[in-house]
């Protein structure tokens, strides 16, 4: 199986496979963070039909800084409302560890006060519950492309 690109010549189909993978999701990878599983399988759904690749999940901000360290995504969804430790706390955390992270808050009607303190904290948009599609893919698309 031969396989070229440039200055690269792949004869092993198992490494072609890999690397095909490893491009399709390059640039896309997605830790979401939020303390109710439903919302988090509702915005992994809309985040994977929409080719993106959800690398990790978090129930709240503690695990969220710990998960970015980890796994180093190019973006995360962030919910403002968690135990532990909430949105703006994680996103100051992980502003401090990375200050080019990629962070999309996700905020419940009436939220307009702690959204604007995460804009101002570094959040790049924000989207609000109950999620439309759309309006999801369109945060993430504008800040990952």
């Amino acid at each position: 199986y031969v396989w070229s690109d440039d200055r690269i010549t792949i004869f092993d189909k198992e490494i072609f496979i890999i690397i095909l993978q490893g491009r399709k999701t390059m640039g896309n990878n997605i830790l979401i963070v939020d303390d109710a599983a439903f919302m988090r399988m509702m915005v992994k759904d809309i985040l994977t039909k929409g080719g993106y690749n959800v690398v990790g999940e978090a129930e709240n901000g503690v695990v969220a800084v710990q998960k970015y360290s980890e796994l180093k995504p190019d973006l995360i969804t962030l919910d403002i409302t968690m135990p532990e430790m909430d949105g703006i706390q994680a996103l100051k955390k992980i502003k401090e560890i990375d200050a080019g992270a990629n962070i999309i808050m996700c905020s419940a009607m009436g939220q307009q006060a702690m959204v604007i303190e995460a804009i101002q904290n570094g959040a790049k948009d924000f989207i609000v519950k109950p999620f439309q599609a759309d309006r999801v893919l369109e945060a993430v698309k504008k800040v990952i492309g």
